[in-house]
């Protein structure tokens, strides 16, 4: 039996938690928290703890989930958990990863613990999909579309602006784009001409919303290479429209084999609920980070480095003979 604990219960830590129910080899050993563990009532029989009594449990955890923000987050506690903890998480702030990974892989190696890196679906199944379709079809152009769904990293960094009091983001694939992908055109796509981002803010009282705006659009990795809406809205008006958190996106890589023979491979994800199918990865490659810690494995991986028959529950054999 495997034995994990979630580090944060959020929308993704409840996302994780309710996919233990599905998991018979895996065990939680409960939930940590930084707010008052009292406070937290699980949507599944879990036990709560504060995060001070996580060295308590260094021989009993397998793998941590973590599940914060990776906005500020993750950067700043990975490390710290990472000394005693072989974990998991999902940072998705594309272009710090590198960064990311060469700070978590210092720590890993002098601790002889495993990190499993971005894992959800995009960093992660749809980051597979890109490696896989571009090695098949070497000759063509690749093309990732968001949405339309909430971005919880997205909403998130807003969030954490002075004087937003509550926040939801959408990514809004433009129809005209993803059109001319499909037509088999390979058009060249900036991220603005692909995407829209559109905000739904509650600001304090007598916050400054030109100032909230502003550095929403300015924020650099989330917002300033796209075309960003921003409403400021009511907190009934969040919480009765904008309380779902669906989400989807295509991965799409159109080219050719030879001459005028082109193909179009797509991989497409419909999610009603982005946290718990997010939950749901995290888990599964929590037990295969399980397993090849075991092995001996340390340092830091991410979805490349994962064979992904560890993935899954299943024996070899019953892969074999259930799958291939």
């Amino acid at each position: 039996m495997i034995k994990v604990g979630i580090v944060g219960y959020g929308n993704l830590g409840k996302g994780v938690s309710l996919a233990l129910k599905k998991a018979p080899d895996i065990e939680c050993v409960g939930i940590f928290t930084r707010r008052d563990a009292s406070s937290v009532n699980p949507l599944v029989d879990l036990k709560v703890y504060p995060t001070s009594c996580l060295n308590e449990f260094k021989n009993e955890i397998d793998v941590l989930i973590l599940c914060g923000g990776s906005a500020t987050d993750l950067p700043q506690t990975t490390a710290e958990y990472l000394r005693d903890f072989n974990t998991v998480d999902s940072f998705d702030t594309h272009a710090k990863i590198p960064e990311y990974k060469e700070k978590l892989n210092r720590v890993a190696k002098e601790s002889g613990k495993l990190a499993g890196i971005s894992i959800g679906w995009d960093p992660g199944l749809f980051s597979i999909a890109r490696m896989l379709f571009g090695a098949v079809l070497p000759e063509g152009n690749d093309y990732t579309f968001w949405g339309k769904g909430v971005s919880q990293g997205h909403s998130d960094a807003i969030r954490r602006i002075p004087g937003v009091k509550g926040a939801i983001q959408y990514t809004i694939p433009k129809v005209e784009a993803l059109d001319l992908v499909r037509s088999g055109k390979n058009p060249t796509l900036s991220a603005r001409e692909k995407h829209l981002r559109e905000c739904f803010v509650v600001a304090n009282d007598g916050a400054d919303k030109a100032f909230i705006e502003k550095t929403i659009k300015e924020m650099p990795n989330y917002f300033a290479d796209y075309d960003t809406v921003v409403h400021f809205i009511s907190e009934e008006e969040l919480k009765e429209k904008h309380s779902k958190l669906a989400h989807g996106g295509f991965v799409l890589r159109s080219g050719n084999t030879n001459g005028d023979n082109s193909h179009l491979l797509e991989l497409s994800l419909k999610l009603d609920s982005n946290p718990e199918f997010t939950g749901s990865v995290l888990l599964s490659y929590a037990r295969a980070v399980a397993k090849m810690a075991k092995e001996g494995h340390s340092g830091v991986v991410t979805v490349f480095d994962v064979p992904i028959k560890y993935l899954s529950p299943k024996t070899e054999d019953e892969l074999i003979s259930t799958l291939l």
